[in-house]
């Protein structure tokens, strides 16, 4: 389990390195001033999700995550629309933490779902984290002085209701759970992994990997980061969460300052890496692969940064002459920050009727991009 690496520095790495190191500078600089900043985060965010799942070799369409972000899914979510959610969450998560926040044991326990009690499932901890009392805006005055007392009560009793159920519920299942099967008369497929692997230790994977921070620190940031990715790789420390390393080393280069304006997408990059080669046998033909993966995601950022200040810049001129109540700005604006948008979408978000998101599509601009008869899409290419 353990993961040692003889030569951090081969000479046939520096030329991938140098690219990786310059590469990720320059899309720092930018992402850091550029007026398309917040609108370049919040784009990448939904298709490093996607880049994620596609690396893990199953297929999510960038619009039905838009949509299912947005409760407005047009069909149930599939099981991999939900991981590729699941994985918008902890950028999210990671983008609002401080840089270096998921590097450490409590990060790494929040992000792999470690905070909720031992004895309470993932749905039964998601029923009490919705039953925390809702925040508001500032509100006229209660006539009743002790309201806000009653509403913390109800919310109290609320999620002890909650705990009761779901630890009734586990006892029920206990009860009627058939008797263990003796270790003689039970099937191989547990020691094959198949299912469950009783001696998988994720806790003592994680701080294995995390055993690899000190090394990688005394590195360039880039090199570092390729180090740690493959070491998630080969120690595997999470067996249902395995996407979680880019993130981390995402996380990691936002620490050491290589790109701390944002969490950098690096699913994207490693989507133009053959799979040959980032499995490979070799150690350093994962690691030229992941620096090389790092240059392209820094050359798909700078592209992406370039296409949305062309596609801002043109519909700026159609915001000319315009009254000052006009939708058009708050659309200019959604459309910078989502990869696509519906009308039910820009009606939620702008306030207006169906047919008025149709006209503001219309003056805006926009390109089609579903060329769907029932679900129509538009967005910036």
């Amino acid at each position: 389990m353990r993961y040692e690496l003889a030569d951090p520095l081969h000479p046939t790495l520096l030329p991938a390195l140098i690219a990786a190191e310059d590469g990720l500078a320059r899309l720092d600089e930018r992402a850091a001033r550029h007026v398309v900043a917040e609108g370049f985060r919040e784009r990448g965010q939904f298709f490093d999700a996607v880049a994620a799942l596609w690396v893990a070799g199953e297929l999510v369409h960038v619009e039905d995550l838009v949509l299912h972000d947005s409760h407005m899914d047009a069909r149930a979510p599939s099981h991999e629309l939900t991981i590729a959610h699941a994985v918008l969450r902890a950028r999210r998560r990671l983008e609002s933490a401080e840089p270096g926040w998921a590097l450490s044991a409590a990060g790494l326990d929040v992000l792999r779902g470690e905070q909720a009690g031992e004895g309470l499932s993932a749905a039964a901890a998601l029923r009490l984290d919705a039953a925390e009392p809702p925040e508001f805006g500032e509100e006229e005055p209660d006539e009743n002085p002790l309201a806000s007392e009653f509403a913390e009560l109800d919310a109290a009793l609320a999620r002890s209701r909650l705990l009761l159920d779901s630890h009734r519920e586990a006892i029920a299942d206990a009860e009627a759970a058939p008797p263990p099967v003796p270790k003689e008369r039970q099937e191989p497929m547990g020691q094959l992994g198949l299912l469950f692997d009783e001696e998988w230790d994720e806790r003592a994977r994680l701080d294995a990997w995390r055993a690899v921070l000190p090394l990688a620190d005394q590195l360039p940031a880039s090199m570092g980061a390729a180090i740690l990715f493959d070491a998630w790789e080969r120690i595997e420390p999470l067996r249902r969460k395995h996407w979680l390393g880019a993130l981390l080393i995402g996380d990691y280069l936002r620490s050491r300052g290589k790109v701390a304006s944002h969490v950098v997408a690096l699913n994207t990059g490693l989507k133009t890496i053959r799979h040959e080669r980032r499995r490979s046998r070799d150690r350093l033909t994962r690691l030229n692969a992941f620096l090389e993966a790092m240059s392209a995601t820094a050359d798909l950022g700078l592209k992406e940064l370039d296409r949305l200040s062309l596609a801002r810049t043109q519909m700026e001129m159609r915001l000319r002459d315009r009254r000052s109540n006009s939708n058009l700005p708050g659309l200019l604006e959604l459309v910078l920050s989502r990869p696509i948008v519906s009308t039910a979408l820009i009606s939620r978000q702008l306030g207006v009727t169906p047919r008025g998101a149709l006209n503001l599509v219309r003056e805006l601009g926009l390109r089609e991009m579903t060329g769907r008869g029932r679900y129509r899409g538009w967005g910036v290419l």
